[in-house]
């Protein structure tokens, strides 16, 4: 190892440090790239930024002004020791290597703690480097903020080009596709003695959690310092040693930003896996402490292959895969519901989105919270990626969403096209070409993408974690006024109500004897029935209409879906969402508007939860989902045999006696209706359309191809 000059490590330019070059002899005739090996070892006498008189340090480098590298956050630590390598592609070596620091805020914005450039220029060929480099502020030159001890080789990449993109691009993969090695649980049970932040002496709170990348935030618990939340949110565990969870609590102001009430952290490492902890951890900053359950598992299996290595194409692994998702085995593990293999063949067709004529397309697919990406074919419209992904399987109404982007090296990916599968309308080894689709999932955009699923489950898992509260997805961004999506909603209510309305003119017509022979036979039906009336003609004719229109659908006469609603839904959309993050300086302006934004939300968010729930419903019936229409026929006949042969006092005894003893005996149950938890796996309208698949256009017309473009 040798140890760079100072003569190209001492100088500072506006404020930086830099590393520049030597006077050295001259470099031989630049190659086509060259090959940056970086070892971040550690930071010494770093900045204070955080109260505590700490800081929880990470760096960054930049190359052109594009980030190609972050390293993980050490927390309460001003002498961090990172040792994290990386190994990055360079074209020019006119490009510094720009190194910043920052302290790791949540839920604000993080605090720069200073940079440094490292000329590239400066560094031997092929000869590992040992480099200090001063931190500065550009702000303040003269402040001392400690230094960075990095190990650097440069090494010349012969060869071709795309060859070595492609070779780096699938080292990265596995970066960034992060296999996880476990689940971390946790379990929000309640809060104490939070600190009051409205006039009224209360507080409106809700809790965010952090790990890496992965978001959740709690629901609001309104006026209350003594919140009860009980919910649960699973994070992917990456590191074998834990990690840190960042928890913080805000007060819910309308109008205004919310209030900051307090922070905490879980230390991953201190906790024992496969064994619940219960941890009382008080707030700093702030007043009271959150009560909650943390569990570590082992992990799920995900993988990603070549096509040439996956598991269920080996028979014997298929056989064993069978038998661990057997009726047998129905009451082990009841999380572990089944297995899904997803092969991303190719795509073909797709849209240019470079200037040259072609794009940079990659591939990401994702299973609820789960996440796995290909590499990038570079120059190319009709990739191949011939990659094999495989996921555990937690809910069978799970959607598989495949999303096509092109890789931009100076700028965020562009959308290419989309396909959501939903698992139980999978057919197991069939290969099939699916058109692509906008963002929204609404109209078809160019190209189609080549994929081969299996999933294999257990039916009696599948149908009683039906039962239970589905997954929530990571912290998404927060919902935005859209007057389409308003109108949307309120359409989709109005048609909830109408057929209402429509109900209720049949039932009068009957009253009104429009149709002789109609009201004969409803006045008949109503006289035996409300003379034979028992409770269990109440499941018992829910029954009814589900057993009359799966017969219906058996003949061939498939009432499933409205035409006008499905054109109506494909004609309703493609509103970009994007076009409101600036505008930062007209605060004044926009603080008025916040009050009324709060409120359209809440009315478009309630319409499109109404709408959902009635839709939701009519799909039960209508055998949209035949797991959950048969799930559904099971259910009310049992109901019906129950109520049959049980006295209506004792199943009201047993209900009252389960509502009143499920405190006493699980005090920190998570609650739950089975009932909405089984219509949240029922798809809507809109997900319907979003779920269903596109015919290929042999001939499509340039303005409907246009109208459909996502741009």
């Amino acid at each position: 190892m040798l140890t760079l000059p100072l003569s190209a490590v001492g100088r500072s330019h506006m404020g930086i440090t830099t590393v520049e070059p030597c006077n050295a002899e001259p470099p031989p005739p630049s190659p086509a790239m060259y090959q940056l090996d970086i070892v971040l070892k550690k930071g010494n006498n770093l900045a204070i930024r955080d109260r505590t008189g700490t800081s929880d340090p990470y760096v960054k480098f930049k190359i052109a002004g594009k980030e190609v590298f972050r390293s993980k956050t050490i927390h309460k630590n001003l002498n961090p020791v990172w040792d994290e390598r990386t190994s990055l592609l360079v074209e020019s070596l006119r490009e510094p290597l720009y190194v910043k620091v920052f302290d790791y805020d949540f839920g604000l914005q993080d605090d720069f703690m200073g940079s440094a450039y490292l000329y590239l220029e400066s560094l031997e060929h092929q000869r590992t480097l040992e480099v200090s480099l001063d931190l500065k502020d550009p702000h303040y030159p003269d402040h001392n903020l400690g230094s960075l001890e990095l190990s650097v080789t440069l090494s010349p990449r012969e060869g071709d080009i795309r060859d070595a993109c492609q070779s780096m691009r699938l080292s990265d993969v596995h970066r960034k596709s992060q296999l996880w090695r476990g689940i971390v649980s946790i379990s929000l049970i309640e809060g104490r003695g939070l600190q009051p932040m409205d006039s009224n002496g209360r507080s409106d709170p809700y809790v965010k959690f952090r790990m890496g990348h992965q978001k959740y935030k709690s629901k609001t618990i309104s006026k209350t310092l003594n919140p009860q939340w009980r919910e649960q949110f699973d994070f992917h565990m990456y590191e074998e040693q834990g990690g840190y969870v960042d928890i913080t609590v805000w007060d819910k102001d309308a109008g205004k930003k919310d209030d900051f009430m307090g922070r905490c952290t879980i230390d991953l490492s201190l906790l024992s896996k496969e064994h619940t902890h219960k941890l009382e951890l008080p707030l700093e900053e702030g007043e009271g402490l959150l009560v909650m359950l943390v569990t570590l598992t082992a992990s799920a299996a995900v993988s990603i292959s070549d096509l040439s290595v996956n598991v269920l194409d080996d028979p014997n692994e298929r056989h064993q895969i069978k038998q661990r998702y057997n009726m047998w085995r129905s009451l082990h593990n009841l999380k572990d519901v089944g297995v899904v293999q997803v092969k991303v063949i190719r795509a073909e067709g797709l849209m240019a989105a470079d200037v040259t004529g072609k794009s940079d397309p990659f591939c990401i697919v994702e299973l609820s919270n789960d996440r796995l990406q290909t590499h990038t074919v570079y120059k190319n419209l009709n990739p191949e990626w011939n990659k094999v992904f495989t996921f555990n399987v937690k809910d069978i109404h799970s959607v598989i969403e495949v999303t096509v982007y092109d890789e931009d090296r100076d700028r965020s990916a562009d959308f290419l096209g989309k396909v959501a599968i939903p698992l139980l309308s999978i057919q197991n080894g069939e290969r099939k070409a699916y058109v692509l689709k906008s963002k929204e999932l609404t109209g078809p955009t160019k190209g189609v993408i080549f994929l081969e699923i299996d999933v294999i489950f257990n039916a009696v898992k599948a149908g009683l974690r039906t039962l239970i509260p589905i997954e929530q997805k990571y912290m998404e961004e927060e919902p935005r006024v859209s007057k389409q999506l308003l109108l949307r909603n309120f359409n989709r209510v109005r048609r909830c109500i109408m057929f209402l309305i429509n109900t209720g003119c049949y039932i009068n017509s009957c009253f009104e004897w429009e149709s002789p022979q109609r009201s004969i036979c409803a006045f008949v039906l109503f006289v035996i029935l409300v003379w034979n009336f028992e409770l269990y003609t109440i499941p018992l004719a829910l029954l009814l209409p589900l057993a009359w229109n799966y017969i219906l659908i058996t003949s061939g006469k498939d009432t499933r879906q409205d035409v006008q609603v499905m054109e109506d839904l494909m004609e309703d959309e493609d509103e970009d969402f994007d076009k409101d993050d600036r505008d930062s300086e007209r605060k004044g302006f926009m603080n008025k508007l916040y009050a009324i934004q709060d409120v359209c939300i809440s009315v478009q968010n309630a319409l499109d939860e109404v709408a959902s729930y009635g839709e939701r419903i009519k799909n039960t019936f209508n055998w949209t989902v035949p797991f959950l229409s048969w799930l559904a026929m099971v259910a009310l006949g049992m109901a019906t045999l129950i109520v049959y042969f049980i006295p209506l006092r004792y199943i009201v005894l047993a209900w009252g006696v389960n509502k009143f003893t499920k405190k006493l005996r699980d005090p920190y149950a998570i609650d739950n209706n089975e009932i909405l938890d089984f219509l949240s796996r029922v798809p809507s309208d809109v997900q319907v359309v979003q779920y269903r698949e596109l015919k290929q256009d042999p001939n499509p017309s340039p303005n409907k191809r246009k109208k459909n473009n996502p741009g």
